[in-house]
């Protein structure tokens, strides 16, 4: 049986200059992520979690050797072409949700099909946006403005907003940080039901130890480098 790659990594290291200070975020990283995974990068503050989501989001490039996305090495990619993977290809969950404060549910979990034209249809894309609205319960909610939602009803929005370009990948950085423990499990159940509904590849930085133990495949990071890894 073939197993699909959606993301790898191979020798990849990341320097960040600040003034005259080397500073190396990643340190010859070699990492596979398999279709549908749920995996969780896990370490100490500074051990590279974030840099990592970074380049797999292709928000940013290796100093050294190859980040593969959807068999796309995204340092032979310019601009525009880095901007169309990470458009059709990626979701992004954000701890601060990043939801746009002026529109309701419904338009924030639209916009990015407004941006990249996946769903170019009106009466597709409000039908698809509305299935999403009822997979993550926010049904009665759907004309609420950020301000009127509690966090957890927040960062639903946000998980359907990631999904709604139908991305091979979504990416979640500290998803339950700003969340009381009982919401945050329920947050990560829902991305564990989406994950095996829709065999969405998830890739989660945390600190949260219930992700830890729920996730299928734990890569456990330290000074920048991969010092373990386990698949359920």
């Amino acid at each position: 049986m073939i197993i699909e790659q959606v993301a790898e990594l191979k020798k990849v290291t990341k320097i960040y200059h600040l003034g005259k200070t080397k500073v190396h975020a990643l340190n010859g990283i070699d990492l596979r992520i398999r279709k549908g995974d749920f995996a969780a990068l896990s370490g100490p503050s500074g051990s590279g979690k974030s840099t990592l989501l970074n380049l797999i989001g292709c928000i940013d490039l290796p100093s050294n050797g190859s980040v593969i996305i959807n068999n796309k090495d995204i340092s032979e990619l310019n601009e525009n072409g880095l901007t169309r993977l990470r458009n059709r290809k990626i979701g992004f969950i954000f701890q601060s949700f990043n939801l746009l404060s002026v529109l309701n549910v419904y338009e924030n979990i639209e916009v990015p099909l407004l941006l990249n034209g996946r769903i170019p249809g009106k009466k597709e894309r409000h039908e698809y946006v509305d299935y999403l609205i009822e997979q993550v319960g926010l049904c009665d909610w759907r004309r609420h403005r950020p301000a009127e939602l509690s966090g957890g009803q927040r960062q639903r929005v946000a998980i359907a907003r990631a999904l709604v370009t139908k991305p091979s990948i979504v990416l979640a950085d500290e998803p339950t940080a700003n969340l009381d423990s009982k919401t945050g499990t329920s947050i990560i159940e829902l991305m564990k039901r989406i994950n095996k509904e829709f065999t969405t590849t998830f890739i989660f930085s945390t600190h949260d130890q219930s992700i830890v133990e729920i996730a299928d495949h734990v890569i456990k990071l330290h000074d920048g480098k991969v010092v373990g890894e386990q698949r359920g």
